[in-house]
């Protein structure tokens, strides 16, 4: 295996948990390794890089690939299961970290009380897998935003780490609530603290949220009542299709720095949108047609997205679209280039070139071909409007304060994270109406003139 730069993952609250062990179910099945660690795949691709997301274990002759991934709960009931699961045999004992309270879908206490109690035991695991690796990229961190540990302690935790590695890239998988799909009153609170955190201490969210999950289950793949397997399914192909050009070897983007590079013009604007082709109703797989063009077609068409947000109403900043399977990169750049001059409109002239496109020669398991994409796009402001809309009818009244304030957290908190979120929404829609003449003219007012 060669020396690949390694990513750990950590995995928070119950969300977290049971979309990682989706992720490395279906990891697992493309790297061509079995539950229990041992590798029985057939193309040398596989293992190439494997190294990003696997520590390879040599034991009495036989090799064994183990996650290097951490598994953190304030409860033990998803992680209990996870180790009596399939997997059970798959992660390291001693990277589990659960405790007994439970957060009660409550940010602070995953941040302040119940959290900070564990914090430092959790980092303890995470050094220890990291001074193993030889040249640590990053974490990314898989989390929901709407309950208290994903968002409590998964806010608590960025920080943490930011503050041990700054020079290494946070990227986050973060499930935002929505309106129509909602678990708990709470959840705008909680979205809103998590956000006013990502905002200062992610360098790559990638967002996915509950209602665009549920609309692709029933509208798209036709299952009449999707249950927490059916989305979490597809948000690991999505993850799946994300880190691709991490874990394969490709032309472009082989590390998230590469990748963060291309996706963010501005620090604060790294929000991004994922989407993935194809999804197809099992029982319309004959009739699909999927060629490069199509594909990318469906990789901009709203009904792909995994955020319930529309692209026509914003503009895209950049973006990155990988093509998985036997495709020719000329018929890629191709397809993307005719994609962009049809719809110009919908793409920002001041950032020439701002799709990238990689591809990947291993398709994902059971499909010929497939392709993702992040999207960094000022459309995303609504997502952010919808919490903000939410949250502000509760905390004018400041309904359900002093579940909060119980726990030590200062109302001042709550305002800063609202202006914070306020200011990002004002920041994509000053983006979304720049043009690129509009700074010609600025830089002319800025020149000192002869007669000075």
């Amino acid at each position: 295996m060669s020396s690949s730069r390694e990513i750990l993952n950590v995995q928070v609250g119950q969300a977290g948990n049971q979309v990682g062990e989706t992720f490395w179910q279906m990891l697992l099945a493309e790297h061509g390794i079995d539950n229990s660690g041992s590798y029985h795949g057939k193309d040398p691709l596989q293992l190439q890089r494997a190294g990003v997301y696997f520590d390879e274990i040599t034991d009495g002759g036989s090799t064994r690939y183990v996650p290097r991934s951490v598994q953190v709960d304030l409860e033990a009931g998803v992680c209990n299961k996870l180790r009596s699961g399939i997997l059970g045999n798959l992660f390291r004992p001693d990277t589990y970290l659960t405790s007994a309270s439970g957060a009660g879908n409550n940010w602070a206490k995953g941040y302040y009380t119940e959290g900070a109690e564990l914090v430092d035991s959790i980092l303890d695991i995470v050094r220890r897998q990291a001074e193993s690796c030889n040249a640590l990229q990053g974490f990314q961190v898989l989390h929901s935003l709407g309950g208290g540990t994903g968002a409590g302690l998964g806010s608590l935790m960025l920080s943490k780490l930011r503050e041990e590695y700054p020079d290494r890239m946070m990227a986050t998988f973060s499930i935002l609530p929505s309106p129509k799909v909602s678990e708990t009153i709470v959840e705008p609170y909680n979205a809103m603290l998590s956000v006013h955190q990502l905002v200062d201490n992610g360098d790559l969210t990638i967002c996915i949220d509950n209602e665009a999950l549920y609309d692709i289950c029933t509208r798209t793949l036709k299952v009449k009542n999707p249950n927490f397997d059916d989305l979490n399914s597809l948000i690991s192909q999505v993850m799946c299709g994300v880190s691709t050009s991490l874990r394969f070897p490709g032309q472009l983007n082989g590390d998230l720095r590469k990748l963060g590079m291309n996706l963010v013009p501005f620090p604060r604007l790294h929000f991004l949108m994922p989407s993935y082709a194809p999804f197809y109703d099992p029982k319309a797989k004959h009739f699909e047609k999927n060629s490069v063009p199509e594909l990318t077609k469906a990789l901009f068409d709203r009904k792909n997205l995994l955020v319930a947000c529309d692209p026509r109403f914003g503009r895209y900043l950049t973006a990155a679209t990988i093509f998985r399977g036997n495709i020719s990169s000329r018929e890629a750049e191709v397809a993307v280039h005719d994609l962009q001059a049809k719809n110009s409109q919908h793409f920002v002239e001041w950032i020439p070139d701002n799709v990238s496109v990689s591809l990947v020669r291993v398709p994902p398991v059971g499909q010929t071909q497939s392709a993702t994409a992040l999207s960094n796009s000022t459309a995303i402001q609504e997502l952010f409007k919808r919490t903000l809309d939410s949250f502000s009818v509760m905390f004018k009244r400041k309904a359900f304060l002093h579940w909060y304030t119980g726990e030590g957290m200062d109302v001042m908190e709550f305002s800063e994270a609202e202006n914070n979120t306020r200011d990002l929404v004002a920041e994509y829609q000053q983006y979304q109406e720049a043009t690129a003449n509009d700074d010609e003219e600025e830089q002319y007012e800025d020149q000192p003139t002869q007669e000075e």
